[in-house]
């Protein structure tokens, strides 16, 4: 152990580092010792060395794997020579200075104060948050807080001896990096693509890549398409304040649209808004054309929840026109709900326009309004569950014209009392009683009452005998279910408007009404009976299937048209799923009579691999006038996202049409990546009319340049500070 050179190291502490600012902790590798030493300030400072020494005009010398320490500031380096006459540090290289997580600064040399805050250095070179490198002749530090550049080259891509000229580049006179305000400032800037000039800026500023909101341009988009040819898109951000913000985009597409697209989102402490719309002036209309889709959430006092959303548009065709959503009926709704272990409340008032041409918002409901309120009790005398229910449903028409201005007003109580038991052999039973009590109010229809007021009580018995087998080879659990129903049927007439789409699922197949809301009430003697079998395999895959139908003691014509419900017996419903090894999924749920006629049947098969998804169903409908579908509908649709390599990714959405044999949607987009840039570029096809020759065609191409593109653009690989091998 070397003793004299720590004890020269305390007298220097002792004397001139003591009036400096650097607290200096001198650990001696391979036979080392430490001394201490605290400034003025408090401000704890460190200096690991493998060897220290004193020269002989009183300067430190600190050499071999030296490393500096200075609150957030971690200095590696060859050589540091302290002198305690100026108070600063002599730096020979190679240099790496760290400050914090997001700034790397190298240099071949520094001078720098002991605070590691000011200073010059040589051949310097800057690397933010991993992605964006700024190379320089010289560089300076100022304040801990400025890096300042001089003739400089910023890129994210390699740059080094065997690869001189990157993809692209920044070549300014000088460059500032603001490292509190996460800013990079450009004097002279010239944006070079293969090192040919292509745009020059006197003056630019972009965000810092460590910075997530930042006011800017974001990465323009070009688009293509056939109802608007040629145009692009320049979003611009604006960062009102670190809870709202406001994205400005114009779209160009020169003689057929100038369109101003917006975006502004605001979160707040117990909630947050956002609005999407845009406004056009366009060759297809001679008046401004527009939408507004804004939607929001907040916690209310008692555990209240508040929701609105807002969809609004000037015309039929905008939103398919500009692509900006798919939907033909537009819903604005404002909701307030609770849920408890034992109670809900729900209220909601909803506004609907439709898009559709075969469609009048004049005799279309317009305004919709629904209260539910819910309670559910244990009672000690009579055990089981009890359920008190209350729902009040409005809507109105526009028009007042008679029958087709019709407007409905409902009150309905309900009382619901259920208890189950374990009976011999396994069987589980259950008995359920209902009463029903509905009132309604209808206007502007003469072929209804004024106001009706029906009660509609519910018995049902039901026995569930599960079968359980368990082996080596696999798990079974078999389950048959008889559910016996009754309801008298009511004289009482009232208009059926929201139960107008039926359906028989695993979901409804025990319910005790088919209809979906209060308007229309299932009657009758019936049996509900299914049968499930679920298969465990210790292979590690497993089956799970149910079949089961609707047998009626009457048919009582509530269910003509309808034909998987009409009759006394219902179609078979039959649904089956598998989770396969390898992440393979297939289900199945198919709905044929007696004879095996298929009504309709759907298939779906789902594949999740490491670098492939992709998912196919098969729907095969038949025509239901009542449904409003006269031809019948066979339908493909295939999505897929491959991530072919670490560069290249695909997506695939295909719906093909059997019936008019022709592709009805066809969507693909294929993004590569470099380590400092990616592209994205999409085709969409697609035919809005059934009766229409030819598809629309829309071609979409976006470039990100990782470091500087303000939309989160394709960088997940750190940058490279030398290239590969």
């Amino acid at each position: 152990m070397r003793s004299h050179p720590a004890s020269r190291l305390a007298s220097v502490t002792q004397g001139a580092l003591r009036r400096g600012l650097l607290l200096l902790t001198t650990a001696l590798c391979l036979g080392t010792t430490t001394a201490f030493a605290q400034d003025e300030s408090d401000a704890p400072s460190t200096l690991i060395a493998d060897r220290v020494e004193i020269t002989a005009d009183g300067k430190l010398v600190a050499s071999g794997n030296v490393e500096a320490m200075q609150g957030e500031y971690h200095l590696t380096a060859a050589r540091i020579t302290y002198d305690p006459e100026s108070e600063t540090l002599d730096v020979d290289g190679p240099i790496t200075l760290q400050q914090g997580d997001n700034s790397v600064i190298l240099a071949e040399s520094a001078a720098l104060t002991t605070d590691l805050r000011e200073g010059l250095m040589s051949s310097a070179r800057i690397v933010l948050d991993q992605q964006l490198q700024i190379s320089a002749v010289e560089g300076n530090r100022v304040g801990g807080r400025y890096t300042q550049l001089y003739n400089t080259v910023a890129s994210s891509c390699e740059v080094c001896a065997a690869r001189p000229t990157p993809v692209w580049q920044i070549r300014a006179q000088k460059v500032v990096h603001d490292n509190l305000e996460k800013q990079i400032y450009f004097d002279h800037a010239r944006f070079e693509v293969m090192g040919v000039p292509v745009m020059y800026f006197p003056q630019l500023r972009m965000p810092d890549p460590s910075l997530e909101r930042a006011t800017g341009f974001l990465t323009p988009e070009f688009i293509s398409s056939s109802e608007f040819g040629n145009g692009f898109k320049i979003p611009y951000f604006i960062a009102l304040s670190d809870h709202h913000d406001l994205t400005l985009t114009p779209y160009i597409a020169v003689e057929h649209t100038q369109t101003l697209e917006l975006r502004y989102r605001r979160a707040f402490q117990k909630g947050y808004v956002e609005f999407n719309g845009a406004v056009s002036s366009d060759s297809i209309q001679t008046e401004p054309r527009g939408y507004l889709f804004g939607e929001g959430r907040f916690s209310l006092p008692r555990d209240f929840r508040l929701t609105f959303d807002i969809e609004t548009t000037t015309d039929d065709d905008y939103l398919d026109d500009y692509d900006y959503s798919g939907k033909d009926r537009l819903d604005s709704a404002i909701t307030v709900q609770r849920t408890k272990r034992d109670r809900l409340f729900h209220a909601q008032v909803i506004f609907y326009e439709s898009l559709r041409s075969e469609e009048s918002n004049l005799t279309q409901p317009f305004r919709v309004t629904d209260i539910t309120w819910q309670q559910r009790v244990q009672p000690d005398m009579i055990g089981g569950i009890l359920t008190y229910a209350l729902d009040l449903h409005g809507h109105q028409r526009r028009s007042e014209e008679d029958v087709t201005g019709r407007d409905v007003a409902r009150l309905t109580g309900q009382v619901d009392w259920r208890r189950d038991w374990v009976g011999p052999w396994g069987m589980l039973l259950a008995a359920e009683t209902v009463a029903l009590v509905d009132h309604t109010q209808v206007t502007d229809d003469s072929n209804y009452e004024s106001a009706t007021t029906q009660v509609i009580p519910y018995g049902v018995a039901e026995i569930r005998w599960p079968w359980v087998k368990q082996a080596r080879k696999a798990s079974h659990v078999i389950e048959p279910v008889v559910q016996l129903v009754y309801s008298p049927e009511s004289d009482t007439d009232t208009p059926t408007d929201e139960s107008t789409q039926l359906e028989l699922d695993s979901g409804n197949l025990y319910s005790l009404s088919r209809y979906p809301a209060y308007d229309e009430f299932e009657a009758g003697l019936r049996a509900n009976l299914g049968l499930s079998w679920t298969r465990y395999d210790p292979n590690g895959w497993s089956m799970r299937s149910t079949i089961g139908r609707i047998l009626r003691a009457e048919d009582l014509g509530q269910f003509d048209g309808y034909e998987i419900l009409e009759g006394s017996e219902s179609d078979w419903l039959a649904e089956v799923q598998f989770d396969l090894p390898n992440r393979i999924s297939i289900g199945n749920r198919a709905m044929f009579d007696d004879d095996f006629d298929f009504s309709r049947n759907e298939l779906r098969v789902d594949w999740y691999g490491e670098v492939l998804d992709i998912g196919a169903s098969y729907i095969w409908l038949e025509p239901s006038t009542i449904e409003s579908r006269n031809v019948r509908t066979r339908e493909w649709t295939i999505e897929a996202d491959w991530d072919v390599n670490e560069r290249l990714s695909t997506s695939l959405d295909w719906r093909y049409d059997m019936v008019y044999e022709r592709a009805h949607s066809t969507t693909l987009g294929i993004e590569y990546q470099t380590e400092c840039m990616s592209f994205d570029f999409g085709i969409e096809r697609s035919y809005s009319e059934y009766d229409q020759d030819e598809p629309d065609t829309d071609f979409t191409f976006q470039v990100d340049l990782a470091g500087i593109s303000g939309a989160g653009g394709g960088r997940s690989r750190p940058v490279r500070l030398g290239c590969r091998g």
